[in-house]
C-alpha cells in the first residue's frame, strides 16, 4: 500500500510572510500593465548581460496580465530613486484543471549594472517563498491536496556560471535536458505522404479545442506535461503563425464529442473532425538580426498515441519545413526533451536537425 502524501501545505512549507528584499536599496511593488515598455527594456539588458541572441519582446511581457492564473501578488518589480526598474521576477502560476501535479514556474533578472550586491539571492528567495504560498492554497482543494508539486526555473546553457550556484544555493536541482535544434532549409527537404484516410489540413479556429484535446492526449505520457484547458491552450500566442500550422486529421473517424476523452469538457461537438497529429509554430523576426539567420520555430509537434508509428509527426514537420523555405526562412528551428519518451530526437536527427544549444531545467520538488 502506498504511503499517504502529505497534504500540499505541510510539503510547501510557505512563509507566513514574504520579506521584500533589502540588498540594493531598491523600492518593491507588483507589476503593472504600464510597466511593460520599461520591463522590455530591463529583461532585455539582462538577456543581453547574460549572452543571449534571442530575447523576450513587449508582446510577450504583456501577454503575462491575460494568462489564465495570473495573479499580480505573484510579480515583483524592483526600482531605483528615479524610478527605473532593475530587478524583476515573477513566480508564475498554472491551471489545476486537470492536473496531476502542481507547478510554479520562476523567471526574474537584475540589471547588469546592479549585479554582485545580493539582489538576485534575495530575489530568488521572495519568488520561491511566493510560489510555495500559491501552491500551499491548493491545501483546501481534496483532489489536489496530495498530489505532487513543483517550483521550477529554466537555465539556457549559455547563462553565466553563477546562476547555477545561485539556484543550488536556492534549493534548486536539475532535474531535465532540453536541446535546442536547426535545420538548415538549403539543403533538401524529403516529401513524406500520408496513407488515407489520413490527411494533412490547415490550422483553422473551427478545429482549435480537437487540437487541443489531440495535444492533451499526445503529450499524456510526457514529463511534467499537463493538460490545456480552453483558456490556456490559447494563451501566449503573441507570436502564433497560424499559416506555418497544420493539422492531421482522421477522415475516417468524426468526434462523438469531446466528453468520452475529457470527462466535463464539451467544447468539441459531435461531427467534428477528428484531429490526430499537429504542428504549431511561431515566428520570432524580432531576433532574426540578432541571431544571423531567419527561421520557422515549432513550438508544439503531437500525434496522438493511438497512431503513432504512421510517418504523421514526419509528414507535418516536413511540410512545414518546405512552407518556411517557400517563405525564405533560412533554418527550421524547434526545443525538444533530449529524453522524449516518441523518439523524437532520432526523428529531428534523420531530417537533419542538429543541436544549437540547450537548457537545464532546475526544480525544488515537494
Amino acid at each position: 500500500m502506498s504511503p499517504v502524501r502529505a497534504t500540499i501545505a505541510d510539503r510547501a512549507a510557505a512563509p507566513a510572510v514574504l520579506t521584500h528584499p533589502t540588498a540594493g536599496g531598491l523600492t518593491w511593488r507588483p507589476w503593472t500593465r504600464a510597466d511593460v515598455p520599461s520591463l522590455a527594456t530591463l529583461v532585455r539588458a539582462v538577456q543581453e548581460a547574460d549572452g543571449r541572441d534571442w530575447f523576450t519582446p513587449a508582446d510577450e511581457i504583456a501577454e503575462s496580465f491575460d494568462g489564465p492564473a495570473y495573479d499580480p501578488a505573484d510579480t515583483l518589480l524592483g526600482l531605483d530613486a528615479d524610478g527605473t526598474p532593475l530587478a524583476y521576477t515573477y513566480a508564475e502560476q498554472f491551471p489545476t484543471e486537470g492536473a496531476t501535479i502542481l507547478r510554479a514556474w520562476i523567471l526574474g533578472g537584475v540589471h547588469p549594472s546592479r549585479r554582485g550586491e545580493g539582489i538576485g539571492t534575495q530575489l530568488l528567495a521572495w519568488a520561491t517563498g511566493r510560489a510555495r504560498q500559491a501552491l500551499a492554497t491548493h491545501d483546501g482543494a481534496p483532489r489536489l491536496a496530495g498530489l505532487p508539486a513543483r517550483i521550477a526555473v529554466d537555465l539556457v546553457d549559455g547563462d553565466p556560471a553563477e546562476r547555477r550556484d545561485l539556484l543550488r544555493a536556492g534549493g534548486f536541482e536539475p532535474v531535465r535536458y532540453y536541446a535546442n535544434l536547426l535545420r538548415d532549409l538549403s539543403a533538401p527537404v524529403p516529401a513524406i505522404g500520408l496513407e488515407p484516410p489520413l490527411r494533412l489540413v490547415p490550422w483553422t479556429d473551427a478545429l482549435e479545442d480537437a487540437t487541443r484535446l489531440a495535444r492533451n492526449d499526445a503529450f499524456r505520457d510526457h514529463w511534467g506535461s499537463q493538460p490545456r484547458t480552453p483558456e490556456s491552450w490559447r494563451a501566449h500566442r503573441s507570436s502564433f503563425a497560424p499559416h506555418w500550422s497544420f493539422l492531421v486529421v482522421d477522415e475516417s473517424v468524426r468526434y462523438p464529442g469531446s466528453e468520452h476523452e475529457q470527462p466535463g469538457d464539451t467544447t468539441v461537438a459531435p461531427g467534428t473532425p477528428y484531429v490526430v497529429g499537429l504542428h504549431r509554430a511561431s515566428r520570432h523576426e524580432h531576433d532574426w538580426a540578432t541571431q544571423g539567420y531567419t527561421a520557422g520555430y515549432t513550438d508544439l509537434l503531437g500525434v496522438r498515441r493511438a497512431y503513432r508509428g504512421r510517418r504523421i509527426a514526419a509528414a507535418l514537420l516536413t511540410h512545414a519545413m518546405r512552407v518556411f523555405a517557400d517563405e525564405g526562412m533560412q533554418h527550421a528551428e524547434l526545443d525538444v526533451d533530449t529524453d522524449n519518451p516518441t523518439g523524437a530526437p532520432a526523428l529531428y536527427a534523420r531530417l537533419g536537425y542538429a543541436k544549437s544549444d540547450g537548457s537545464t531545467l532546475y526544480a525544488i520538488e515537494l
